[in-house]
């Protein structure tokens, strides 16, 4: 049986990332490999530093370089401050990339060569390192893209919103979510790869590709059937009834994912709608895709005379899969949404593991610009010293 003390393995002590990237898809790798015990060292510009640091929300404070946005990827980091249009701040940067085994840089293409911080470089110099490189579009091609753009151009954007409504982009940056767990993928495998042959590794990927690479069923809904996914609200385009949100009689909202024909049957039952079974327009999902308008307003309409304690006792007692819209705070009000958090501090942590290695859940606060000059550079001073 593994104990707590197990859990608390943390499988990247001694590992050292320097983070040459800004906004969250980088930055979530860095805090990612935080948060797995090891050493992460922010690179950032000084006078201003990540952009992030400057995305204040109407009403927040200002008077901390630490905003809330900031704060959801830079967990158990220390910060430098250093220009690389400067000679001497870009030789400091230089040795923190040939100091560390991991470099994660997210610079348009073509600048980490300017810097000298590309892996053709520095690799000469340590042919254990490994590289990771995010960039908006791909290594060719030098435009300059955030989450929004990426969003609208591959696809996301087309698809999202109610059937009558416009384009819609989604709340959270998830281009860069994949986009980074791409790059925790990659790192893991360049791991593996070094412990088997001593070699390190250049990996890189595009906001573009990651989200593309993420279409999955809407993808090979056009390649293999020639549809061209349209927005259908929280509907699926495959599946019905999946993701529907009903209303009870008390004003809360329902959702409801019926992925089987079981559980189709299980769910018209617990609504006492046993005859939707034996309908033929409802009898199987196929049939349920092609009907699903007359078959929403009957769901509707029953839903409607039921309270949400109900509706939540007759989906449990029948095991069928349901849910009901949150707000942030209710979100936060669940035992599962608040375990993800970092103990005794609002932040959420990126590893969402549990098991033998869980991550850790006490980490250092989001670092003020330039905070940790002063001990990034003895440590620098040491590592070079015990490298020889």
């Amino acid at each position: 049986m593994t104990d707590a003390t197990d859990r608390e393995v943390r499988p990247l002590d001694g590992l050292v990332v320097v983070e040459f990237a800004n906004v969250l898809a980088g930055p979530l790798v860095g805090q990612f490999c935080a948060e797995l015990g090891a050493r992460v060292i922010k690179v950032e510009p000084p006078g201003t530093g990540d952009p992030t640091r400057g995305w204040y929300l109407s009403g927040e404070s200002r008077d901390s370089d630490v905003t809330a946005y900031f704060a959801s990827a830079n967990w158990g980091k220390a910060s430098i401050a250093l220009d690389l249009g400067d000679e001497e701040d870009r030789g400091i940067a230089r040795r923190l990339a040939l100091a560390a085994d991991v470099v994660v840089v997210g610079y348009k293409p073509g600048d980490e060569t300017r810097f000298g911080l590309d892996y053709d470089s520095l690799s000469a110099h340590r042919a254990d390192l490994i590289y990771l490189q995010i960039t908006a579009y791909g290594a060719d091609d030098p435009r300059p893209g955030f989450d929004a753009i990426i969003q609208a151009e591959a696809g996301f954007t087309f698809m999202n919103g109610t059937p009558d409504g416009p384009p819609v982009k989604m709340p959270v940056a998830l281009m860069d979510l994949l986009a980074a767990h791409q790059l925790k993928e990659g790192l893991l495998l360049a791991l593996l790869k070094l412990a088997r042959t001593g070699s390190g590794s250049y990996l890189a990927t595009s906001l573009l590709s990651a989200a593309t690479a993420s279409l999955a069923n809407q993808a090979s809904n056009y390649l293999h059937a020639g549809v061209v996914p349209g927005r259908m609200g929280s509907e699926h385009p495959n599946i019905v009834p999946y993701g529907n949100i009903f209303h009870t009689r008390d004003g809360r909202e329902f959702v409801v994912a019926v992925g089987t024909e079981r559980q189709f049957a299980a769910f018209a039952g617990a609504l006492g709608l046993e005859t939707l079974v034996t309908d033929p327009r409802f009898a199987s999902n196929a049939e349920r895709v092609l009907h699903r308008d007359v078959l929403n307003a009957q769901l509707a309409e029953r839903i409607g005379t039921l309270t949400a304690g109900e509706v939540a006792s007759a989906m449990t007692e029948r095991k069928v899969p349901f849910g009901f819209v949150n707000d942030m705070a209710g979100v936060f009000a669940q035992a599962a949404a608040r375990a993800q958090c970092f103990d005794g501090a609002p932040g959420v942590r990126t590893v969402a593991l549990s098991g033998d290695i869980e991550g850790s859940k006490t980490l250092s606060p989001p670092p003020h610009l330039d905070g940790n000059r002063a001990e990034i550079l003895e440590w620098l001073a040491g590592a070079e010293a015990d490298r020889g």
